[in-house]
């Protein structure tokens, strides 16, 4: 039988296969792993997993890869990214180091906002190719499908742009992009003191604006789910107006996503969990109420171990808790120019195991099958099974755990997207 590609003596292969739904409690230590497998890919499709004697004996392919006893897995899903903007935010870095904390740095006129004047004033050219580069390193740490949000434009014109280029990279990159709606990341300084009207405009004009763009992209037609977000916060938005946001994109057809609980209490994780939300992120502060609730429901719980290192916090959200009370949990970078500027998956599932005591197979779950269901796309990315998206990594390593154990480096040796290699490094 004829294949693509033969990828062949591989010492770990990693399925990460789930039965087509998320994986819970114990489902997260299985990485339904094959001893001296192999992988045949046609048409950028997987069309067997299984021994390598199987895959030697029953395939002709095109192309034959040796893995060379070493760790196959599937290509990492970043469920939560802020990767298109302008500028950088290195002074606050430092305040950060002086001790000024991030609630304080917003209400200053700093974080967001500051990253919104520079967004606004770069030309779509110009957002196109800084997010470039920041995509190139992410498929360099093995990410090949992403999340991508809005929310340093906040205003109409400026968040549709922010969309114009996340189509544009999802059409030239590599890395495979799913677009979501953030207007409500902020209130810009023209709404100062004015919330309400902010949101006012985000319900009125934004939302109903950024579906009309969905229906006329590329992500419609080729079925791509377009997310709308709020960020349920102190000095962001409160409860009802979080609610409000959520409500009006439900109504326009948007599925929905949710920062909550990253500092403090507000009750948005119940409301998202109720209004059907795709994911509640961050999760710092959730109560042990709204675990059973996240347990108890289809929503993807996806925590951010980055944005806490990078604060230099000891409290992290309580992974292990919410892993055993039964809930989907996911991993994310959260890439971003101000909180967590990390481009590596494996970096963030290296302070996982550490400082929220994940287990190496339990952090690459979460940042692959249960990352791809965060973001609608659990059908057909995630794991390496029959008929899914041959996107998969060759990692340098004999054991999987080395993914999580060592950090600081990159221990991808191939990326194959699509039953392609588009990536070869130096290890």
């Amino acid at each position: 039988m004829h294949c693509d590609l033969l990828i062949t003596n591989i010492g770990q292969l990693l399925t990460c296969a789930s039965g087509g739904k998320p994986k819970r409690g114990a489902d997260m230590l299985d990485l339904g792993i094959i001893a001296d497998g192999a992988v045949a890919i046609n048409g950028g499709k997987f069309v067997a997993v299984g021994p390598r004697t199987d895959g030697e004996s029953q395939f002709e392919p095109t192309e034959t890869i040796d893995a060379d006893g070493k760790v196959v897995c599937p290509g990492f899903v970043d469920p939560h990214t802020h990767i298109v903007y302008a500028g950088d935010r290195l002074n606050e870095f430092e305040l950060k180091i002086k001790g000024a904390d991030y609630l304080d740095i917003l209400a200053a006129g700093g974080g967001i906002v500051s990253t919104v004047s520079k967004t606004r004033e770069a030309t779509f050219e110009e957002l196109v190719e800084q997010s470039r580069k920041r995509l190139d390193k992410m498929l360099a740490c093995g990410t090949t499908t992403a999340e991508v949000k809005t929310g340093y434009g906040l205003n109409t014109e400026s968040e549709l742009k922010m969309l114009r280029v996340i189509e544009e990279l999802d059409k030239t990159h590599a890395v495979d992009l799913v677009p979501t709606f953030l207007a409500a990341h902020a209130a810009p300084p023209e709404f100062k003191g004015n919330t309400e009207g902010y949101v006012d405009l985000i319900c009125n004009e934004m939302l109903p604006a950024a579906w009309a763009w969905y229906q006329d992209s590329h992500f419609f037609s080729e079925s791509v789910p377009f997310f709308a977000d709020v960020f349920c916060e102190r000095n962001a938005f409160d409860r009802e107006q979080s609610g409000r946001v959520l409500e009006t994109a439900a109504s326009l057809g948007f599925k929905l996503k949710a920062h909550v609980d990253q500092f403090t209490n507000l009750g948005g994780s119940a409301f998202a969990i109720a209004a059907k939300a795709a994911s509640i992120d961050h999760l710092d502060a959730i109560s042990d109420e709204e675990i059973s609730l996240l347990a108890g429901s289809n929503t993807a719980g996806v925590v951010i171990p980055t944005e806490n290192f990078s604060a230099g916090k000891t409290q992290f959200a309580d992974v292990r808790r919410m892993i055993d009370a039964g809930c989907a949990i996911s991993i994310s970078t959260d890439f971003n120019p101000g909180s967590a500027p990390c481009p590596s998956v494996p970096m963030a599932m290296a302070i996982a195991t550490r400082y929220q005591k994940l287990l190496p197979s339990e952090a690459m779950n979460a940042a692959t099958i249960n990352a791809a269901f965060a973001i609608g796309l659990g059908e057909t990315r995630g794991s390496i099974e029959v008929g899914k998206n041959a996107d998969m990594l060759i990692v340098n390593s004999h054991d999987y755990r080395q993914i999580s154990y060592e950090f600081g480096g990159n221990l991808v040796s191939k990326v194959v997207k699509a039953g392609a290699v588009l990536l070869e490094a130096r290890n």
